[in-house]
């Protein structure tokens, strides 16, 4: 199969390049998330002069008119400078809800996320609901024409920064049912709404996030009420195949930091690259890389197919990206010793990413359980 790259994607490869080489090395990046706000507007507002927070929106939208192939690109050259700023959350995730979203939400909103007006995050973990996407007790209840929103969201990354959420919420049935939700698009400044922001591991931000009567107008609603969990299931898909390019772009960093280490670094008069189990260990790490590398092309190829093949694309990667992040991670920081763990070296901040990516919309164990069940 022919993965080469057009003209075009390989001009957005080099020009998401140029940018990280100008305004993203090591010490910047470290400034950016020591910093109060914990991103760099700057950075936000040159993403959306370069383009690139329009990349999957149609040009009626005002959009480059992008695929997923396109979004892989950008993700996956975003994952090897460690980008803090939540263009997944906002473009790819929220991006995803609104493109299938009325045509007077789209006018309204998308503008203000290719413009990088707005930032928005996708509240829908819960703490009872693990990895499943239907387990939801925050509820949305009719209210004068429009909702009356109660419940708790946890974990909801890129919340400290955005203006806006998209939160998934029960209008009908029981705890864990598949009908019965819906999606609201919801104003953090909104009476009601309460956060707590922290940091994360690997230097991003997220929020648990309370919602006490928060009146919705029927406008925020996204398609139909009590509909949105097929949606939701694709949107999520998409998300996958985007954070799985990331993941192999910070799979290539700290592979080839950790090969340039063991060439220089000498134990026994020589450089500790030339002990076999260590040349051993190389290999399977970029065996694993590669391996991740075909399984994020394929998700990201399929993401257009029946629901069926685009599942069981989705759960297959990220299986392999769990399982890679995992090796490739833990044996960059053991073959770089101790200093592999520090803030100082970016091996730590690549691994502690990486281990954040295992567990981003499912583990490894959630995942062939889907893949089993959808086979």
């Amino acid at each position: 199969m022919d993965f080469s790259f057009s003209e075009e994607q390989t001009l957005l490869r080099n020009t998401i390049q140029s940018f990280l080489q100008d305004n993203y090395d090591f010490d910047s990046r470290k400034a950016i998330i020591q910093s109060e706000d914990g991103m760099s507007r700057e950075n936000w507002n040159q993403l959306a002069e370069l383009g690139l927070l329009g990349v999957p929106f149609s040009e009626s939208d005002g959009g480059l008119d992008f695929g997923p192939v396109e979004t892989m690109i950008v993700a996956e050259e975003f994952g090897k400078g460690l980008v803090v700023e939540p263009y997944i959350q906002t473009v790819v995730t929220c991006g995803g809800f609104l493109r299938r979203a009325s045509e007077d939400q789209r006018q309204e909103h998308l503008s203000k996320i290719i413009s990088g007006e707005e930032i928005w995050a996708f509240a829908y973990a819960e703490p009872q609901g693990r990895f499943n996407l239907s387990d939801i007790r925050v509820n949305a209840s009719n209210k004068d024409n429009g909702y009356l929103l109660n419940g708790h969201k946890c974990v909801v990354s890129g919340a400290p920064w955005a203006q806006k959420l998209i939160v998934s919420a029960r209008t009908s049935g029981e705890q864990s049912d598949k009908d019965g939700i819906s999606l609201f698009i919801v104003d953090k400044s909104s009476d009601g709404v309460s956060l707590r922001d922290y940091k994360t591991v690997d230097g991003s931000m997220a929020s648990e996030i309370s919602f006490e009567n928060v009146l919705l107008s029927s406008n925020s609603l996204i398609g139909e009420e009590g509909k949105a969990y097929p949606l939701i299931e694709l949107v999520v898909d998409e998300t996958i195949g985007a954070i799985c390019a990331e993941a192999i772009g910070a799979m290539s960093v700290l592979n080839e930091a950790t090969v340039e280490y063991c060439k220089t670094r000498k134990q026994f008069g020589q450089p500790i690259g030339k002990f076999q189990v260590l040349q051993h260990r190389m290999v399977d790490m970029f065996m694993q890389y590669e391996q991740s590398v075909s399984m994020t092309y394929m998700v990201n190829l399929k993401l257009d197919e029946d629901q069926l093949e685009r599942k069981k694309a989705a759960s297959g990667a990220k299986v392999q990206i769990c399982n890679a992040s995992k090796f490739i991670g833990q044996s960059a920081v053991q073959l770089h010793g101790g200093m592999g763990m520090t803030d100082e070296l970016n091996v730590g901040h690549y691994f502690k990413r990486l281990a954040m990516i295992e567990t981003q919309f499912g583990n490894a164990d959630h995942h062939l359980k889907k893949y089993s069940s959808a086979s």
